[in-house]
Order: C-alpha cells, then sequence, then structure tokens
C-alpha cells in the first residue's frame, strides 16, 4: 500500500509529517536493493549457494551507499532511531526495521517488518563462522588472530616457531617471494610441531609472490672497508674501530657481529699472533697500523684494532713490524651504489636491465623488471620507487625508455637502489596476478599450506586463473586472501568479492604498505575503512597488514602512534605482523593490546562493559 493510500500524508502535524518523509526515503532506498540486484544480475548466479545471502548484501551495501545519507541518519537519529551506521553486516534487514520503528510512532503500534535477505543475528554469526573456517578458531580473550611473516630462520630453528605460537601467533605466513620449497616444508613442519606440543591451533598461510616491478640492478662500487673508531663529543677516541682477520679461502664468523672481514691467506694468518702490527697506507695514502690479538671465542682468526679512521681495498698491501712477510688483502665484497635524486631531476627507466652506472655526468638511468610497463605507461602518469619515497611524472615514453621527472625527494636528494619497489597506480598492466613461478610453486602451497594469498590482483579475471589453477593442482580445499594492494583492486574490490565468493573460504588483506603509496598517503584511512565495510557487508573476514608495530618487532622499543594503530587492528578479524630482531616481544604486546580492545569493541559497535577507570573524590 502507497503512503497517499494509507492517508499519512494527509496528517498536518509537523512531526507526523517528518516521519512520513521519513518513510518515504526509507521506502526508496529498500526500492534500491532490488534494482542493485537487477544491475548486478550477471554476477550472483555464479557464486556459490553458501555464499547467495552475503553476495545480495554486498549489493545491497553498494546500493545504499550511492546515496548521500547524511542528512537522512541526522534526521533518524534525532527520534532516537537507528541511523544505519552499523547496517553493514545486514543491510537490508536494518532498513526494515527501522521503516517498522517509523510507522510504529505514526500509528502507536508495532508490526514485525518483513524478512529480509540476511537478519541481524545472521550477519555476525556469519563472519564468525567464516573467520573460523578460514583462519581458525578465535584464540582464548580476543576475537582477532595474529598472523606472523616467518623469518628464513624460522626452517631450521623449531624453537624460534614454538615461541611464536606461545607468544600467541595463531596463523604463520611463508612468503613465497623468499627461500625455496624445500625451507617452506621445512616452516610448515616446524609449524606443525609446534602446535601440537603447545596444544595451540596455528595454521599455514603461503603467500604467492606476484609480478614483480622493481629497479634494476646498479654497477657495484670498489671493495672499500671503513674502519672508524668510536669517539665521544670532543673527538676522543673511547673505543678503537674493529675488524676481523680470517683466512681468505675459509672465513669464519667473527666474533663478534657488525664487525668488517679482512679475508688473507691462511698461512700468512697462521703465521700471525697477539701483539703483531701491520703498518699500511689506506686508501688516501694515510699511514696506519692494526693491532692484531686473539679471540677467546673463535681460534680461527685474529682481532685488527686500530685507534684512527682507515679505508682499507682490495690488495691493500700489509707489513708487518720486525718481520719480512708482507701480503696482499683479499677481495673485499663490493659496495653496493645507489643514483642520487633530487627535485626536478630527470630519470629514465629502461626496459634494458644491465647494471646501470654511477656518476656519469648525464641523465641518470636504471633498468624496470617488468616490460609491461615500456607498453602501456603515458605521459602524465604517476610512478613512485621505493615505497614512495621517491615520486615523480613520467615526461616522456618511447619504446625502450621512460622519462620520469623526480617531484618528491628528500630536500637534499634521495637515494634510489636496485630491487626496491615501483608502483604505477595510473597505469593500466595487463598482466596476470599469478606468474609462472607462482603457478610452478602451488604444487608445494597445496600440500602444505591451507590459505593461500593471492598478490597484486586487480581483476576478476586473475582469481579466476587462482581458482583454475588450484583446480589443477588438487587445491580446491585452500582458502583464498586476496591482498588488496593496487588502487584496481580497490576500485573493483565489489567484483573481485562476488568472483571469490564462487569457492567457499575466503578472505581479504589489506595490504596497507603498496596501497598506501598507490592511492598517496593521505587515502590510506579512508580507503581501508571502505575496505572494512565492504568485507563486513560480503561477511567476509579481514587481515590488517603491513607496518603493524614494526618499529617494535625490529627495535623492541614501539612508538606511540603505531600502539594506536594496533588497536585499530581489532576491528578485522585477523593481525599481520612482519619479522623482526623482536618478533616475540611484538606477538605479546599485540596479544594483550587486542585482548583489551576485544572488551570494548566489535567491529564498529562499542561493547559497553563496566568500567573500573573513573570513582568519585571530595571536591576541593
Amino acid at each position: 500500500m502507497s503512503l497517499h493510500e494509507t492517508g499519512l500524508w494527509a496528517r498536518n502535524d509537523p512531526t507526523d509529517r517528518e516521519l512520513v518523509r521519513l518513510l518515504a526515503q526509507l521506502d526508496d532506498l529498500l526500492e534500491s536493493l532490488e534494482a542493485a540486484e537487477q544491475e548486478w544480475s550477471e554476477w550472483l548466479p555464479t557464486v556459490a549457494p553458501e555464499f547467495r545471502v552475503s553476495a545480495r548484501n554486498i549489493l545491497h551495501y553498494w546500493a545504499i551507499r550511492q546515496h548521500d545519507l547524511r542528512d537522512l541518519q541526522a534526521r533518524l537519529g534525532s527520534f532516537g532511531l537507528s541511523t544505519l551506521g552499523r547496517s553493514e553486516p545486514h543491510v537490508e534487514a536494518t532498513l526494515r526495521l527501522v521503516r517498522s520503528a517509523v510507522v510504529a510512532i505514526l500509528e502507536d503500534t508495532w508490526r514485525p517488518p518483513e524478512p529480509a535477505a540476511v537478519s541481524a543475528e545472521q550477519g555476525r554469526e556469519l563472519l564468525r563462522r567464516r573467520a573460523v573456517e578460514l583462519l581458525g578458531p578465535a584464540p582464548a580473550g580476543r576475537e582477532t588472530r595474529i598472523m606472523v611473516t616467518l623469518p628464513s630462520e624460522a626452517a631450521t630453528d623449531p624453537d624460534l616457531v614454538r615461541r611464536l605460537v606461545e607468544c600467541g601467533m595463531n596463523v604463520a605466513r611463508i612468503n613465497c617471494a623468499h627461500d625455496d620449497a624445500d625451507a617452506w616444508r621445512a616452516m610448515a613442519r616446524n609449524v606443525r610441531h609446534a602446535s601440537t606440543v603447545t596444544g595451540r591451533c596455528c595454521l599455514v598461510a603461503m603467500d604467492l609472490a606476484g609480478p614483480k616491478l622493481r629497479t634494476g640492478p646498479i654497477q657495484p662500487g670498489p671493495g672499500v672497508v671503513k674502519l672508524r673508531p668510536h669517539r665521544d663529543v670532543l673527538g676522543h677516541v673511547i673505543a678503537p674501530a674493529r675488524a676481523w682477520l680470517t683466512a681468505a679461502d675459509n672465513p669464519t664468523t667473527p666474533p663478534e657481529p657488525g664487525m668488517h672481514i679482512l679475508p688473507v691467506p691462511a698461512p700468512w694468518l697462521g703465521r700471525r699472533g697477539d701483539g703483531d702490527v701491520l703498518a699500511l697506507y689506506d686508501t688516501r695514502g694515510a699511514k696506519r697500523h692494526l693491532v692484531l690479538t686473539r679471540s677467546d671465542d673463535n681460534a680461527a682468526g685474529l682481532i685488527a684494532t686500530t685507534s684512527k679512521t682507515t679505508y682499507l681495498t682490495s690488495h691493500t698491501l700489509l707489513h708487518v713490524e720486525h718481520a719480512d712477510d708482507p701480503v696482499e688483502l683479499g677481495l673485499l665484497p663490493a659496495r653496493e651504489q645507489y643514483l642520487q635524486l633530487r627535485q626536478g631531476d630527470i630519470l629514465h627507466l629502461t626496459r634494458d636491465c644491465s647494471p646501470a652506472p654511477v656518476d656519469t655526468g648525464g641523465v641518470p638511468r636504471i633498468g624496470c623488471t617488468l616490460p609491461e610497463v615500456f607498453d602501456n605507461a603515458q605521459v602524465g602518469e604517476k610512478i613512485h620507487f621505493d615505497d614512495g619515497r621517491i615520486g615523480g611524472e613520467i615526461v616522456s615514453v618511447d619504446r625502450d625508455a621512460l622519462g620520469v621527472r623526480i617531484d618528491h625527494a628528500a630536500p637534499d636528494g634521495s637515494r634510489l637502489r636496485a630491487a626496491k619497489g615501483v608502483n604505477v597506480p595510473d597505469t593500466r598492466l595487463p598482466i596476470s596476478a599469478l606468474t609462472d613461478k607462482d603457478i610452478a610453486g602451488l604444487a608445494t602451497v597445496v600440500d602444505i599450506a591451507v590459505v593461500v594469498d593471492l598478490s597484486f590482483v586487480q581483476d576478476a579475471a586473475d582469481v579466476v586463473q587462482l581458482h583454475d589453477a588450484l583446480r589443477r593442482f588438487g587445491g580446491d580445499h585452500l582458502g583464498i586472501v586476496l591482498k588488496v594492494e593496487t588502487r584496481q583492486a580497490f576500485e573493483r574490490l565489489p567484483q573481485l568479492l562476488l568472483t571469490a565468493m564462487r569457492r567457499p573460504r575466503v578472505g581479504v588483506m589489506i595490504a596497507r604498505g603498496d596501497l598506501a603509496v598507490e592511492v598517496g598517503y593521505e587515502r590510506l584511512a579512508e580507503l581501508q575503512e571502505e575496505i572494512l565495510w565492504l568485507c563486513e557487508a560480503a561477511h567476509l573476514p579481514v587481515i590488517w597488514a603491513t607496518q603493524v608495530l614494526e618499529q617494535l618487532a625490529k627495535s623492541g622499543l614501539p612508538s606511540r602512534a603505531e600502539i594506536s594503530d594496533a588497536a585499530m587492528g581489532e576491528r578485522a578479524e585477523c593481525v599481520m605482523l612482519n619479522k623482526g630482531t623482536h618478533i616475540d616481544d611484538a606477538v605479546v604486546v599485540l596479544d594483550d593490546i587486542l585482548g583489551r580492545m576485544a572488551e570494548h569493541h566489535y567491529k564498529k559497535n562499542a561493547l559497553l562493559r563496566q568500567l573500573h577507570s573513573w570513582h568519585p573524590q571530595l571536591a576541593p
């Protein structure tokens, strides 16, 4: 029955008329839900039956977000009604409940709303069940799981893996961009063993590398070692520089971390002992001396110390004082070189990936590992290097090179090194997210993992290709996580989700590092919110990833900002930590943060538990 037929439009009371207007707007929104299902009708039939109601809810959420609802929200709130701000998991049900409430106010009677695609209770339960199916059961004390990227050492150090599980790791992530199949299998074995001995569930997720867009090699510099003593603020030496003299044909590990290694012939080294002094002229022609002493921890070498800054290079001649026994220093590792780029510089990015020269006096150049860039880039498009530390605009394009004007760099210039990431957010690259290397690695992934992460997904066809490849390898049992790390993936997220939902066990990772470079850091917070909302509408679990507690994991000391960021991760079903020297501490801290936040929030909902924070006091 229309509003005109009910006679509600005829009411003259201002409050009643406002309620009638609200009713009309809610009816328009409800009609838009059906229109959305018609507009996306080609996508719905391909979704797996168990995902049909969730797929409809995605489209319902998409439909209402085509409107600016801010005025409607304020007007609903003035009557103490739901403002639709928590409607993601059950859009139609929320609209129908609010509509029934408006009618109840108008007619002074309550009639239950018509059934919806997803009820308010069903939406939360669907998401929780799918999180368990993909990521395992929620640990005691918190709803959000912790994923940890395993370092290479996890293949040979089972105790490391066991400690991580004991600290709170629920999902172990193996990055297939590193190590090899044998190492992956060893890591997975250690995870399964740790899970067994601790009695704690820990799943294995494997991250496919995807296509790598990186800078090419740079010609190495000369092999030079700089020995520099430690000085106080007045320049006085407080500790000499220390290096490790070892046999060139069988080098040994220095007794102290960070010591430079100086290779020499083994017979000559065998004739040296405590107190020997080596005289030399360093690369600047400065006369220097190195004093040799035995190490208590390693008899296979000698410690060389000097109280003056000394530059050594391969073939530097070492003279033994009071002995006619000179020797040349062995080959030292070549120094990594870089291009120094400043704002306004022109950089040539080339199809040729041969090592680029440094300091040629002309326009600097560096190769690019993905040839498709040169066939598809256009003048005026943006390009970023090294996680956005350097940025510019493409000013010229030809078959084998792009001219890039550097617009973003440090005031004194920024260093661009080899093998650094390149992002081209404006360029449409016709490449698959699944490389030949990824497909070859799937045989191992299918055998040892329960979840596979698809990197650099951009199009629904990428998801279909992964489905087909998994089917060929017998991997239909694997859960799939789509990594949203490009602008194209974000813009096509509804299509990606609907395609992934053709199979059970689906999730999304917000790869915030690359995504921030692609869309701009200032937009990252906005986009990650929208991804969380859409995935909640789809009842799909989300992994909150990249740089979570990174400073703590690397240095042992967290920043205040990253503690707040980690707390925000409680809105996802899983939070990912990257490897670091202090990763154990990071897992413990994250476990504590997520446990505390679980008592206060579920998604966007504040949980109003009893507070014990404030107590009455006598007035002063």
